[in-house]
């Protein structure tokens, strides 16, 4: 389903944790920061017999091993599952795996390049207790983070490749990701857009006309998958005819109602897919009601169900844009709050880009369940979905 540098190892987890699972007639307790949520079984002797595993039901999973995975992660360690962070080099991404249990790093622009090695990446990796995601920014032309990548932007791509091609490129720049044990690429961008290229979107974009977007971004998704990374399309619900740049400020969308013809199409094409979903810092009218998409539980539940659009419903994980070094959404939320405020939303994946304020990221989404602004359950089925797209227990 995802990527294959991170199912090393995920059978013998997956395999611990069942017996974990099964083993004991006491309850299970997911215990944060001084509370626990308990589920307890009776010692009544007229009680009946407990339950096998499979009869105890954990939110979304869809059988025994998913279970069970659940059930052998503290609540904080589930929570840090959903985070994933921006790394400075490997002592940074070794204390985030190490001490927090974060469920994925981002290696951006200012990250030291000796992190790129498979083996590397794999001794940081095994310090957590779940196979880690390693996440890029690869999109070709002016967004290319990967050494020797040497890829058109998305634009110069579909001007002088054919849709074949263009899949060919992108199994072969993920040849090289997988191969520094790089398994996730924010990428393709589906946006459309008719922006100058040098605009925010601008010649990010395959083109202005939707089905076009929507055949080369399908293809380069196509060639990542081929190659063994997980591919997340991006800016969900469509940030190419948006009133401005996400990372200066806030932006605002058409209407949603006039975006369906046109900025969804893609996105309501690719929606059954296997592949992520990243949102963007976008307020759009008629959906959001001036929240960032990003943080708005109608946008999130527009694009996991589907309803509203036409679409399938969305299965893998949805991810935000950087919640730290965007200003639409740094000018107004502390990281600690806006990750909060997305994961609430819908999100399965917050993003920032630096490791900086993690114990209290994590502090604040504990204070969240307790408060029960965010149920066990939502976490539960994000805690799944991130599995799934990792590899990290198979059914």
């Amino acid at each position: 389903m995802a990527t294959r540098n991170l199912a090393a190892g995920a059978a013998a987890l997956a395999t611990c944790m069942v017996i974990t699972a099964c083993g004991g007639s006491g309850g299970t307790s997911l215990s944060a920061a001084g509370s626990s949520v308990s589920v307890a079984a009776s010692s009544s002797a007229s009680a009946p017999a407990p339950a096998p595993a499979s009869a105890v039901a954990v939110p979304g999973a869809t059988c025994d091993a998913e279970a069970a995975f659940v059930r052998a992660l503290p609540l904080r360690r589930r929570l840090a599952q959903l985070l994933m962070v921006g790394v400075t080099g490997p002592s940074d991404a070794r204390t985030a795996v190490r001490t927090y249990g974060v469920g994925g790093i981002f290696i951006g622009s200012w990250t030291d390049q000796s992190i790129l090695s498979r083996s590397a990446l794999k001794a940081i990796s095994d310090l957590g207790r779940v196979p880690l995601m390693v996440s890029i920014d690869e999109e070709g032309g002016r967004v290319s983070r990967v050494p020797g990548a040497d890829l058109p932007s998305a634009r110069q791509m579909e001007q002088t490749m054919t849709v074949g091609q263009v899949r060919a490129e992108g199994e072969r720049v993920g040849g090289l990701m997988s191969g520094m044990g790089i398994t996730v690429d924010f990428a393709p961008d589906a946006d459309v857009s008719d922006e100058p290229a040098d605009a925010v979107i601008g010649d990010r974009s395959f083109s202005n006309d939707p089905a076009t977007v929507t055949r080369y971004a399908q293809a380069f998704a196509a060639g990542l998958r081929d190659a063994g990374v997980y591919p997340v399309y991006k800016h969900f619900p469509g940030h190419g005819h948006g009133s401005g740049d996400s990372h200066v400020g806030a932006v605002t969308t058409p209407p949603i109602a006039s975006m369906d013809t046109d900025d969804l199409v893609p996105f309501r094409a690719v929606a059954g897919e296997d592949a992520g979903v990243m949102v963007g810092h976008l307020d759009v009218p008629g959906l959001t009601d001036g929240l960032p998409a990003s943080l708005s539980p109608a946008a999130m539940a527009l694009l996991r169900t589907g309803t509203g659009y036409g679409a399938p419903p969305h299965t893998g994980p949805i991810f935000t844009d950087d919640l730290s070094g965007m200003g639409a959404i740094s000018d107004q939320y502390p990281i600690a709050q806006a990750v909060t405020k997305a994961i609430e939303a819908g999100a399965d994946v917050a993003l920032w880009i630096t490791t900086d304020h993690l114990s209290e990221v994590l502090d604040s989404l504990v204070a969240a369940v307790n408060s029960r602004r965010l149920s066990v359950a939502a976490v539960d089925r994000s805690v799944l979905r991130v599995a799934r797209a990792k590899h990290a227990v198979t059914c």
